[in-house]
C-alpha cells in the first residue's frame, strides 16, 4: 500500500512539473526568451529522460540547440550538449 502511494504522488508530481515546463516554454516562445526557452527545455529533456522518453527529449532539443550559433561556451549550452549526447546514445 505504501509503494503504491508513493507511486501515485511520484507520477502526480512529475505531470505537474512536465505541465509546467510545457506552460514556461511557452511564455518564453510568446516573449522569444531563447535562453530562457533553452533552459526549460533541458528541464523537460531531462524529466522525458527519466520517463523514458529518450527520442522525443532528443528531437525537441536537437531543435532548440541548433538555433544558437555562438556561446557554445556558456553554462546552459554546455549542458544541453551533454544532455543531446546521453539522449543520442
Amino acid at each position: 500500500m505504501r509503494r503504491r502511494l508513493a507511486f501515485a504522488f511520484y507520477r502526480v508530481a512529475h505531470a505537474g512539473a512536465e505541465e509546467n515546463y510545457l506552460a514556461s516554454q511557452t511564455v518564453a516562445r510568446e516573449q522569444g526568451a531563447k535562453s530562457w526557452e533553452l533552459r526549460t527545455s533541458t528541464s523537460l529533456a531531462r524529466l522525458w529522460q527519466h520517463q523514458g522518453k529518450q527520442r522525443e527529449a532528443y528531437q525537441m532539443l536537437a531543435e532548440i540547440y541548433g538555433w544558437f550559433t555562438e556561446g557554445f561556451d556558456t553554462k546552459d549550452l554546455q549542458e544541453t550538449k551533454a544532455l543531446l549526447e546521453e539522449l543520442n546514445y
